[in-house]
């Protein structure tokens, strides 16, 4: 019998449910929030969602318990880490201490989630996600409340990518007032950009400028870190959730790209009443648990459980089962020593007869000792390599906190030099690469500044590429200031 998988995907507009059994989907409905019940991401009114959980169950005549949980994905960060070659036993601490690193916010603010991906001999990489614990949190008293338990949870985007059998590949999709633009590469999302669409456009067809330019903006800087195997027209790109609707406008998209424009295929089977793109994510979550067949070779490689560690089930204490077999065996013992008190006369000569084969077992422990004290120097012959080892990770850890003071220098130059009537609007540091996006609010010599500013931070770079100059306005036309991005070598 093909197993059933029940997947709940909660946004800030709907609540989506589909139940899969094998590959085919068997149950689905989907339920509109009020405006204000979810915010980014984040349950506002936790009783009111809950509600409306039940109310889709009852839809669709399914009952609670075990659910695979999607997340919206809003304010999350995703990095590709590289570490050296690491002992499974202190990578969640390497992990810890490069999340500190790489990722701008206070770790106490988010949960991280991780995997081990294939890497070259000597070095260590992994997949990382940081996503907010208020947005989880949030998420999870909800659906208790509602009577679900989620065993399994994952972000909307990666749901997505699992959904995905190509190569390299761009994947866009909407949900009303949200976009995703993800970039697969090698099965792996190599870059994930979620973000607000604008309130105050009334339609999707409205909307399609801004994601175009959000589009452009995400290949462009992909490409610039990707020099050697750039995105080009040949790359496809694929569309979900609402743009699914509006084919018209799909070719324009591409932008810039140029790149034929197609909708995302779904991977499972489906009754002709169902709209795969409205439920994508669901697919995806639902993937998690149906394992790929042998030539569905481009599915990514990205597949860990996001259920934050403190929600996750309670192991069985080893002591709750030895302690009462203990008392149970024990209690054994004192009776049986009792018998043998009461009955130590009577049963002198068979304990004689005993003695014989007493003594052979005695024989053959001694036979056990003696390879257990064998397999005890062979251990400790494999502790000094671990001993080794070890002294290599703290000497690497060293390295890594040199090389982190010199990037807080290179951020302290970088801030330091920046012109007066400038503001930063993002600073990406990965590796020995920096991205600077920023805006100067004056007119007038504006772009003398932001010239100026390349020029007085080449004494700290190798090379420094201004990526573009263009002046900004506002959704009426007026000027905000000249918008400005550098890549510093």
């Amino acid at each position: 019998m093909a197993k059933k998988i029940k997947t709940l995907f909660i946004n800030d507009n709907t609540v989506n449910l589909v139940v899969v059994e094998g590959k085919r989907v068997k149950k689905w409905a989907s339920l509109y929030l009020e405006p204000g019940l979810v915010s980014q991401g984040v349950v506002v009114d936790e009783t009111q969602v809950a509600d409306k959980i039940k109310e889709l169950l009852k839809m669709v005549k399914e009952t609670g318990g075990k659910y695979v949980v999607g997340l919206s994905g809003l304010n999350s960060l995703y990095r590709l880490i590289s570490l050296p070659e690491l002992p499974e036993a202190i990578l969640p601490e390497a992990v810890k201490q490069e999340a500190a690193r790489v990722i701008p916010v206070p770790l106490d603010e988010v949960y991280l989630s991780y995997q081990r991906i294939p890497a070259p001999a000597g070095e260590t990489r992994v997949f990382l996600a940081a996503f907010p614990r208020n947005v989880a949190d949030s998420s999870y008293r909800t659906l208790k409340t509602a009577g679900i338990e989620p065993y399994i949870m994952d972000l909307a985007p990666l749901a997505v990518c699992r959904t995905l059998n190509e190569p390299r590949a761009l994947i866009v999709n909407t949900r009303l007032d949200s976009l995703d633009i993800i970039i697969m590469v090698d099965r792996l999302p190599q870059l994930i950009r979620t973000l607000s669409l604008p309130g105050e456009a009334a339609s999707l067809a409205e909307k399609i400028p801004t994601i175009t330019e959000e589009i452009d903006r995400t290949v462009a800087f992909y490409n610039s870190s990707h020099k050697e195997q750039p995105l080009d027209a040949t790359v496809p790109m694929f569309v979900c959730g609402d743009l699914a609707q509006t084919p018209e406008n799909w070719q324009s998209l591409s932008g810039k790209l140029k790149c034929p424009v197609s909708i995302l295929p779904s991977p499972v089977e489906s009754p002709e009443s169902f709209n795969p793109s409205e439920f994508m994510v669901n697919i995806g979550l639902a993937f998690k648990e149906l394992f790929p067949e042998k030539d569905e070779t481009q599915v990514s490689l990205v597949n860990f459980n996001a259920l934050p560690q403190m929600y996750l089930p309670k192991a069985i204490p080893l002591s709750a089962i030895l302690v009462p077999v203990g008392v149970i065996i024990g209690a054994g013992i004192l009776v049986y020593m009792g018998i043998m008190l009461r009955n130590t006369m009577t049963q002198n000569e068979e304990l004689r007869s005993q003695l014989a084969t007493i003594e052979t077992r005695v024989t053959q422990e001694r036979v056990e000792i003696a390879t257990l004290k064998e397999q005890v120097a062979q251990m400790e012959a494999e502790i000094a390599p671990v001993e080794a080892r070890t002294d290599v990770f703290e000497t690497t850890l060293d390295s890594l906190g040199a090389f982190r003071g010199l990037v807080d220098q290179h951020m302290d130059d970088i801030v330091r030099l920046l012109p007066q009537d400038a503001d930063f609007i993002e600073i990406n540091h990965e590796e020995e690469d920096v991205t600077i996006n920023g805006l100067v609010k004056e007119e007038i010599d504006a772009e003398d500044d932001i010239f100026a500013y390349a020029r007085d931070l080449r004494g700290q770079f190798l090379r420094i590429i201004i990526s573009s100059i263009e002046a900004r306005l506002d959704c009426e036309d007026e000027f905000i200031g000249y918008e400005f991005e550098f890549l510093l070598e």
